[in-house]
């Protein structure tokens, strides 16, 4: 469930649109228009799905996972692509930015979103607002927070403080129309002020109430390629798609916003073939949205990014599910059901494998938080599992501080089990006044209710200094935090109620942090070049993270985009045949050369890892004259710079090697690598043994 993005259910409007062009017209059209450069030639359709928390690994070893439970999907990738169980997401693990560094293949600080699914903004006084992550991709944060955040720069923002390259161009310059079904920031997220800036403010659709806002034009876009049937229909109310700051330049490209104006071209349908007349909330199941997607596949929209909500919450009752609740199994049998059909339908429409890039993961994982469950030997297919205590344990952060430690500075926080802390006023990093809260927090502890238990709550601590080496930072000074504060992935902290533990049954299933149920995820990857049949061992896929699924994709389609990306491709899982000869020369070398990128510049990479306990240590301690902390933010200071200046390098080849037609120069890249291990060992024995640090 995502607590910060509101779910609406909204009485659905009863007006059917008449479908204006048969499937088969649309389709064929989409098809002579639309150019990939694949090997051979053979993808004509992306699919796209992102799914909200659903977990391949068990969160109960007796309960079948999530994936588990959906064999229609989870068959689907193994025996006919590859799956990738050793995929991450980023920091902090939230449904916002790890869909957004998917979708863009750049880390937060390249596309502004580190902190989801709000973030902080100081205003001009020291005081602070916390905008929401969800926005359409040209807003500024003074769009979405108000005009005294006095900060107007883009939400989605460039290292260079430019508006982010939106994730659609590539395909519609090639031609190709892109389908958005509830995909984060590439479609109207927040009525009215969305509807205004797209539609104008005296346009018929700013005039409609709130409510049909958002059921007529939220959630749902089309992307139209320049001389678009979908976008040029004249009944279909398309408006310029406006990305003013696009490199190269976005002129002549039309949109369609919402249900009420998609519809007009092609009628949305579930599964189940009932008319998807508007949209319903940022929570779609799997019916709605691969219903949705379908359609627009069928329709001749042949690149479609969609969004899947998780299945453990009860949205009827507004609890939580433990795993093997009978709810839970359930609404993951409605899902594994949906896949079926989904599938299903899309073979008698002749896509699928062998002309289709089918792309799955999930933004992030998540931990449960509750009690055993009855009987403790429960498997949720056989013999259900019942929980008598279930939810995440709330805190009141800023009470339980002045309770512990008497410190009574002004902080604000972004609600989470991963809060940043901003104090009011925003001092410096290394006053007296954020040292101390710092160490403070290092000491915070709690009784668990559920376990009797004296829990310490901080499990890692950063402040800018390793944020930055994080990748947490952007070129936004104002979205800095004083630091971040990890915490034990039971607790959800916020601002008000007891500063004791209290039992939430609402919320679940916590994320943000660190813990390895929640930074490891999986990715799926399905058709024409991908290694097909293969299991996890065999893509052979040491380490991968979201930014590595943009440019797998850009490869395997043979596009560019306008920018370098922070991932790489993930080669190893696709077909050595279907590779560039630059990709295949010093397949040794270049293997060695992804990995220890990836280690030295992924946030969940072994130095960055390492480099959180040091930071961690860095802020606990308390020596004379601040000596520890002094001297252990040094290192992680110079071990930035030294990451950044390897990885650049290292990165550049990568991507000449993907996009250029480059291969590696041997002798550069061993440089490299022996320049990123001795960087590893250096943090690594550091973080093991902290007067490994000394100079």
């Amino acid at each position: 469930m995502q607590r910060f993005r509101l779910v609406l259910r909204l009485a659905l409007i009863g007006l059917e649109a008449a479908v204006l062009f048969s499937c088969g017209s649309l389709l064929a059209a989409a098809q002579s228009s639309c150019q990939f450069n694949s090997a051979q030639g053979k993808i004509q359709h992306v699919i796209y799905v992102q799914f909200d928390n659903m977990h391949l690994m068990r969160d109960n070893p007796n309960v079948p996972s999530d994936l588990e439970q959906m064999p229609h999907l989870l068959n689907f990738i193994r025996s006919k692509g590859a799956l990738d169980p050793n995929h991450h997401t980023v920091l902090i693990s939230h449904t916002a930015n790890g869909i957004l560094t998917s979708l863009t293949g750049v880390y937060s600080d390249r596309h502004g979103i580190p902190v989801a699914n709000s973030y902080v903004v100081f205003r001009p006084d020291g005081s602070t607002a916390f905008p929401s992550s969800f926005f359409y991709w040209t807003d500024l944060v003074s769009d979405v927070v108000g005009a005294s955040s006095g900060d107007n720069t883009f939400g989605m923002l460039t290292a260079d403080g430019k508006n982010a390259p939106a994730p659609w161009v590539p395909f519609t310059r090639a031609g190709c129309d892109v389908g958005a079904y509830s995909t984060a920031n590439v479609v109207i997220e927040r009525t009215p002020f969305d509807v205004v800036k797209v539609f104008g403010a005296g346009s018929p659709e700013a005039a409609e109430t709130s409510a049909n806002q958002f059921s007529d034009f939220a959630g749902i876009a089309v992307h139209c390629a320049q001389n678009s049937s979908i976008c040029g229909n004249p009944n279909s109310k398309a408006v310029a798609d406006l990305l003013p700051q696009e490199p190269g330049g976005y002129a002549g490209y039309n949109a369609l916003f919402g249900a009420k104006y998609v519809n007009q071209v092609v009628q949305l349908r579930d599964l189940d073939n009932n008319p998807i007349p508007g949209f319903a909330g940022f929570s779609p199941t799997a019916s709605e949205t691969l219903g949705a997607i379908a359609t627009m596949q069928e329709a001749g929209i042949p690149v479609t990014m969609s969004y899947i909500s998780d299945a453990h919450d009860d949205r009827v009752n507004g609890v939580a599910f433990g795993p093997g609740q009978a709810g839970y199994v359930a609404q993951l049998k409605a899902y594994d059901d949906a896949f079926a059909k989904f599938f299903a339908r899309l073979k008698a429409d002749g896509i699928d494998q062998h002309n289709t890039l089918f792309v799955f993961t999930a933004d992030e994982g998540d931990h449960f938080a509750g009690g055993p469950p009855t009987p403790a030997n429960c498997d949720g297919i056989n013999v259900p599992c019942s929980y008598t205590q279930i939810g995440e344990l709330d805190v009141n952060l800023n009470g339980l501080v002045a309770a512990q430690t008497g410190n009574s500075t002004a902080f604000s926080l972004h609600f989470d089990m991963a809060p940043t802390v901003s104090i009011i006023g925003n001092p410096a990093s290394t006053s007296p006044t954020t040292r101390q809260l710092e160490r403070d927090f290092a000491t915070l502890t709690a009784l668990n209710p559920i376990t009797n238990q004296t829990d310490k709550l901080t499990v890692a601590l950063a402040d800018p200094v390793e944020m930055g080496l994080l990748h947490m930072l952007t070129d936004d000074p104002a979205r800095t935090p004083s630091f971040t504060m990890f915490g034990d992935p039971d607790y959800f902290f916020l601002s008000f109620g007891s500063p004791s533990a209290v039992e939430e049954a609402g919320f679940a299933w916590n994320h943000g942090g660190i813990q390895p149920e929640i930074a490891q995820t999986w990715l799926g990857l399905v058709g024409p070049g991908v290694r097909d049949g293969q299991t996890e061992d065999a893509a052979g896929i040491e380490f991968s993270d979201h930014a590595d699924i943009r440019p797998t994709i850009m490869a395997l389609l043979g596009l560019q985009d306008d920018y370098v990306h922070d991932g790489r491709v993930l080669f190893e899982a696709l077909n050595r045949s279907t590779l560039p000869p630059s990709l295949r020369a010093h397949s040794g070398t270049l293997l060695r050369l992804a990995r220890v990128y990836k280690q030295i510049n992924a946030p969940f990479g072994q130095l960055g890892r390492s480099s959180l306990t040091v930071s961690t240590a860095a802020l606990a301690s308390n020596s004379t004259n601040d000596e520890a902390y002094t001297g252990l933010e040094s290192k992680i200071a110079s071990w930035h710079k030294r990451r950044d200046a390897i990885a650049g390098p290292m990165r550049a080849l990568l991507e000449g090697a993907a996009f250029g037609g480059q291969p590696i120069g041997e002798q550069q890249a061993k440089h490299l690598i022996n320049q990123g291990e001795a960087l590893l060992e250096e943090v690594t024995s550091c973080a093991e043994d902290l007067s490994d640090c000394r100079d």
